[in-house]
């Protein structure tokens, strides 16, 4: 009986001490691993200087995680300008512009159409007829290796409330937030002053009017506010001048 209980505890001891070791070792996990960091203790003036040396560091490499857009007016920019266009085999990419995109898209940049469609408010035609002429665009793309991001749509008349109509630079700021874009360093392409206007309404690095479309009609009414655009020849113009300011950087 004696030996009996000696066994016992001698078991009892043993598994304390296994339990007694284990716990110092959750106790130092704590203390070393779990630990709150007490920045009470850190003096103001080594905070402040932390803070100075680490956060631009900080906001830079947040900064890249972000993406650069082109962002690109439809009638007359990428396709030949024709009047309440909607159907979809009158759709024609104008020469060079596809392969504009595709170098565009192979720099990094994400491509979008923000395009108003007024003849939806006027009754010319309807969103169904604009979905078509859209996937008619986006397949002719897709055919020559280009890829869009998504495509904005304003289907009211000018004189109708909108949201998002140019320009508005509502579908800029939605793009921003919806694919976490740098609009500081994005481009708007078009051929009107209201496709300009979007751009710097929204912050983009530079808009830019392409000769195409009404492009040319828009620069010999030599609006003052051009003095702030690039004019270029058409998108594949465009692109060249977006391409050759990344390539300076």
């Amino acid at each position: 009986m004696a030996k009996a209980k000696g066994k016992m505890k001698n078991a009892q001891i043993g598994n304390g001490t296994v339990e007694g070791g284990r716990a110092r070792l959750r106790r130092a996990e704590t203390r070393f691993l779990g630990r709150k960091p007490r920045l009470d203790r850190v003096s103001p003036s080594l905070r402040n200087c932390a803070i100075c040396i680490f956060a631009p560091a900080l906001l830079y490499l947040l900064s890249l995680k972000l993406a650069r857009a082109i962002f690109l007016d439809r009638d007359g920019t990428l396709i030949q300008e024709k009047e309440y266009l909607h159907r979809p085999e009158e759709v024609a990419i104008l020469p060079g512009a596809a392969a504009a995109l595709r170098r565009l898209r192979e720099a990094g940049f994400r491509l979008f159409i923000v395009s108003n469609q007024s003849g939806v408010g006027r009754g010319r035609f309807t969103l169904e007829d604009v979905a078509k002429v859209n996937a008619r665009l986006t397949a002719d793309l897709a055919r020559e290796g280009v890829g869009l991001d998504k495509i904005y749509i304003a289907p009211e008349a000018p004189e109708q409330p909108s949201r998002g109509r140019k320009p508005s630079p509502r579908f800029l700021l939605d793009a921003r937030d919806e694919f976490g874009l740098r609009l500081e360093e994005s481009y708007l392409v078009g051929d009107k002053m209201i496709d300009l206007e979007c751009g710097w309404n929204a912050g983009v690095k530079k808009s830019i009017l392409v000769r195409t479309g009404y492009g040319r009609e828009v620069e010999k009414a030599g609006d003052p506010r051009l003095a702030a655009a690039v004019v270029a020849d058409d998108l594949a113009a465009a692109a060249a001048w977006i391409l050759a300011r990344k390539q300076q950087f």
